[in-house]
């Protein structure tokens, strides 16, 4: 699957000023999505969307966005000293990637398919710990885990919540709470495309309307096209955060991975 990167290449080889890096975002777009036979994202019900139009249409959004949120030019933050952020490294930041390779992949596999159940899936929390669990060694923190979706809160959005928390030191960094601002948006998606699935799925009532505000309960293929934009939208945030986090990263740790 193709995910691209537009202007990874041009920001990563002029070299650009730290104040320019900060300015600029990653976008994120998908040759699969945008040609998939399953669905197409629109400018409107009635435009469909070009490649290239998309390409310069979100590139030009995310720096806007950027330009509003990042315009003051901040040093490298830095953690709590280099063990504590070589230790929050090999903690957070596998459950991260991990969560990316699930996004652009099986997530995005379910949602070109219309797979309510697997979006669903994809998005659940565990269940609360039970008193079967609390016979087990670790708590049935394990077990509990496996039932956590691939891309939901308690698997990879915590976790990028708590690596954002190391930028800081006795208060909040920039840096953190840039970050942790884009794990909003995150938690947004992931709500949004649970709440659609299972009102797809026949597991929720709409209560009429889209989510529930007024008129006739949505169409699947309306549930579907909300999902679909919910998807760009944590897509984008993805990236964001990844550029942000890697932004002054000590050179002995990998970079994380876009989409």
């Amino acid at each position: 699957m193709d995910f691209t990167l537009t202007l990874l290449d041009t920001l990563f080889s002029i070299a650009p000023s730290q104040t320019t890096m900060k300015l600029l975002t990653i976008s994120f777009s998908t040759a699969a999505i945008l040609s998939s036979p399953v669905f197409s994202f629109q400018h409107s019900p009635q435009t469909p969307i070009k490649r290239n139009d998309f390409l310069t249409n979100t590139a030009a959004s995310a720096l806007t966005t950027s330009l509003l949120t990042l315009s003051t030019p901040t040093s490298p933050a830095t953690a709590r000293g280099r063990a504590s952020l070589e230790n929050a490294y090999d903690r957070y930041v596998p459950r991260i990637n991990e969560g990316g390779k699930f996004y652009k992949s099986q997530l995005y596999a379910a949602l070109a398919k219309g797979d309510w159940k697997a979006l669903s899936a994809a998005t659940q929390e565990p269940p609360k710990k039970s008193k079967e669990d609390r016979t087990l060694q670790d708590g049935g923190i394990a077990k509990r885990a496996a039932q956590a979706g691939g891309f939901s809160d308690s698997r990879v959005l915590s976790a990028m919540d708590l690596f954002a928390a190391t930028f800081s030191d006795s208060s909040i960094s920039p840096k953190t709470k840039a970050m942790q601002a884009e794990v909003v948006k995150l938690r947004e998606v992931v709500a949004g495309i649970s709440k659609a699935a299972k009102i797809a799925s026949g597991e929720e009532k709409s209560g009429g309307g889209l989510f529930g505000i007024g008129g006739k309960a949505p169409s699947q293929q309306e549930l579907l096209k909300q999902c679909q934009e919910l998807y760009l939208k944590g897509g984008n945030a993805y990236n964001q955060y990844v550029f942000l986090a890697n932004d002054g990263l000590p050179v002995q740790l990998d970079k994380l991975p876009f989409l």
